[in-house]
């Protein structure tokens, strides 16, 4: 898996600039939930050509609260988001992280 790590908000806004779907996958490192989410996700990631950011919740926080802000989601943790033409057209969290639901909107 090819994590881009987020750690700066103004990588958000040069995916957008490219115009291309994009992920963010937002994880508590203090959390086992998380942690299970997130090894459970790179389990079953096979998707080719879409940038998949992954933000570390404990060292950036900011950066969340940012983009709940800008695209009216709630924060959770762990939290995928999928930002497309600029608008997030899918949030979930937790036991619900799910890359085939992800599929179905490319």
């Amino acid at each position: 898996m090819n994590w881009v790590a987020l750690t700066d908000y103004s990588q958000i806004q040069k995916a957008l600039e490219i115009s291309e779907p994009f992920l963010v996958f937002k994880h508590s490192t203090r959390c086992s939930i998380s942690s299970m989410a997130m090894s459970r996700f790179e389990r079953s990631y096979d998707l080719k050509g879409v940038v998949t950011f992954y933000l570390d919740l404990i060292a950036y926080r900011s950066i969340s609260d940012q983009l709940a802000k800008d695209y009216k989601v709630q924060h959770q943790s762990p939290q995928l988001l999928f930002i497309q033409d600029g608008v997030c057209t899918y949030s979930t969290s937790h036991n619900s992280i799910n890359i085939d639901a992800i599929k179905e909107l490319l």
